[in-house]
């Protein structure tokens, strides 16, 4: 059983770690009793922070409210010196479409029927619902101005701002019943100011009425979502103050008239959390200190030995990366670092002369696996050509005959090629020509061929015996059979930094499974084999991007494209 390896520890560390944690905790314990007692001395002051919120909270409200109130009364006044209708109509249009904060103005009948209104131009809706701007209950229960809560104004077409009621009963001379005169005040600055009252990181104000019942609040969605709750109802039976506990601290403030009350929510670990941290932050800094001298020292002391440790890891992490060309240099030091670094100098001279040999003998096994393909496709080709020679010989044809053999000779010149594997383009399109005047003997009147050569590529280079084996599909597989008269094309033309051939026929063609089919074959089938050999000896040459792709069409065609660099004399090594 394998032995459990051990994590060891570097000792400047363990050193450092001992000496600050015992500095560490002396300071701790010298300091939580003063945090203690200092955490006491911010409650109280984190309750006083919290009622000076609120109480300046309530303020502004209170200025707001004075404010409204003092605008009705206003136009509660000018109105009773109107003297028609009209002249009240244009009153209160003036006064709405002045003052930004006033949404509307608008005079009703004791039940609440609109007998004015002034809305800056905003269109009423011809069929409305409930209005909550007009609450008959709340106006004949209040003596002087009443106000109703912070309510959508719903009845104008496309507008429903946030606004709160203020309305009085009075007399007009233009009236001969006593009407409500109501001002619907917009309530986003009250709003705005009591979203932006900040007690702590997180703390907040809302509004409640003298009953419990929550008039705004910053997080007003989520109160009606149901995802956040205020227990206002212990706070509605308690006096204005400051009433900690739970983690929080409740400022409660009531307005003047006693309709509206201002709650602060703070949280006590932020409010007193600052000056906490403050304090932690000073203990912290000195344990630092005390641990930054201590590990200084440790770290002095083993500098001998880590630092030759560091480099010799590098060492491993460049060799890791570029085992080839890599060149060790010796890691001085303590003995214990010699000695690792004399050991890994060993391994890394090993590992490169083992590489190099590995390399060898893939090169070598890859010049022998050329050598089996081409010995494979030239007995293949050489079986087909003088079996078209037997054929003209038993017909007579002993002129035809000797010419065949005289383009057989020169096909096997080229093919030959002093034992290289690599010959011209113009020499493989030779071969191919010589291969189709051959052919063109046999098949007589079956099929015509053509060249589209660039001259510009016809100097790079190429495997040897790359279109005779396509060639020599398309006539046996494609064209031989047809009816009509069969085409085969030869192109070749350059494409960036590589050559392309392409060998096309309008014989049979071929299903996509059977393309696939094509370059998939073992070695023992003898159909297809020859496009295959090619395929394997230009992946093996060049690498797996390059190589044949067939496009076929059955009773139309087949196109079949050859890639490989462009490679010219010189640019290649024992190819």
């Amino acid at each position: 059983m394998d032995k459990e390896k051990k994590r060891s520890w570097p000792l400047s560390l363990m050193l450092g770690l001992l000496i600050g944690g015992l500095t560490v905790a002396s300071i701790l314990l010298i300091t939580q009793i003063f945090i203690s007692v200092y955490r006491s001395v911010l409650a109280d002051m984190a309750g006083t922070n919290s009622k000076q919120a609120v109480s300046q909270a309530a303020n502004t409200v209170r200025i707001n409210e004075k404010g409204m109130k003092d605008d009705l009364g206003l136009i509660i006044n000018r109105l009773s010196s109107c003297e028609t209708e009209r002249d009240g109509q244009e009153l209160i249009s003036d006064m709405a479409g002045v003052r930004s904060d006033v949404v509307s103005v608008m005079i009703y009948d004791m039940d609440g029927k609109l007998l004015l209104c002034g809305s800056n131009g905003l269109g009423l809706k011809e069929q409305q619902g409930r209005n909550l701007s007009f609450d008959k209950e709340i106006f004949e229960s209040t003596e002087g101005i009443s106000m109703l809560p912070p309510h959508v104004q719903n009845l104008f077409l496309n507008y429903f701002p946030w606004v709160v009621t203020l309305a009085k009963k009075t007399e007009m001379r233009i009236y001969d019943q006593p009407v409500y005169v109501a001002v619907d005040f917009n309530f986003t600055s009250i709003a705005s100011y009591v979203d932006n009252v900040g007690i702590g990181p997180h703390g907040y104000c809302y509004i409640m009425d003298k009953a419990g019942d929550i008039v705004y609040h910053p997080q007003q969605q989520l109160i009606y979502a149901g995802l956040k709750s205020e227990d206002t109802l212990s706070l509605a039976a308690l006096a204005d103050g400051v009433y900690p506990g739970g983690g929080t601290i409740n400022a409660i403030q009531t307005l003047n008239d006693g309709s509206w009350r201002i709650v602060g929510v703070s949280y006590t670990d932020e409010m007193i959390g600052e000056k906490i941290q403050e304090i932690q932050g000073l203990v912290i800094r000195v344990a630092v200190i005390f641990i930054a001298l201590a590990v200084s020292l440790c770290i002095l002391f083993t500098r001998v030995i880590t630092k030759p440790m560091k480099k010799l890891v590098h060492a491993m992490q460049e060799f890791e990366n570029n085992a080839e060309n890599y060149g060790y240099q010796p890691v001085n030091g303590v003995q214990e670092a010699r000695n690792l670094s004399d050991s890994f100098a060993h391994m890394v001279k090993m590992i490169q002369e083992l590489m190099n040999r590995v390399k060898m003998e893939e090169i070598s096994l890859r010049k022998t696996e050329l050598k089996a393909l081409q010995a494979q496709i030239n007995p293949h080709f050489l079986y087909n050509t003088l079996d078209s020679i037997q054929w003209m010989c038993e017909q007579d044809k002993n002129g035809d005959a000797v010419k065949m053999v005289s383009a057989l000779a020169k096909l096997f010149r080229i093919s030959i090629s002093r034992g290289r594997e690599l010959i011209p383009i113009s020499d493989e399109i030779n071969h191919a020509r010589s291969y189709l005047l051959i052919q063109s003997y046999r098949y007589k009147n079956q099929f015509t061929y053509e060249f589209d050569i660039e001259e510009s590529i016809t100097g790079y280079y190429c495997n040897k015996i790359t279109l005779q084996p396509l060639i020599e599909n398309a006539i046996y597989h494609g064209i031989n059979g047809m009816v009509d008269e069969g085409l085969i094309k030869i192109s070749a033309r350059a494409e960036g930094d590589d050559i392309i051939f392409l060998v096309s026929d309008n014989g049979a063609g071929m299903t996509t499974e059977q393309c696939e089919g094509i370059l998939k074959k073992e070695r023992s089938d003898s159909s297809g084999i020859g496009i295959k050999n090619v395929n394997d000896r230009i992946k093996i040459f060049f690498g797996e991007s390059y190589g044949i792709e067939i496009d076929s069409e059955p009773d139309v065609g087949t196109t079949i494209r050859i890639r490989f660099p462009k490679i010219r004399e010189g640019e290649f090594d024992g190819r």
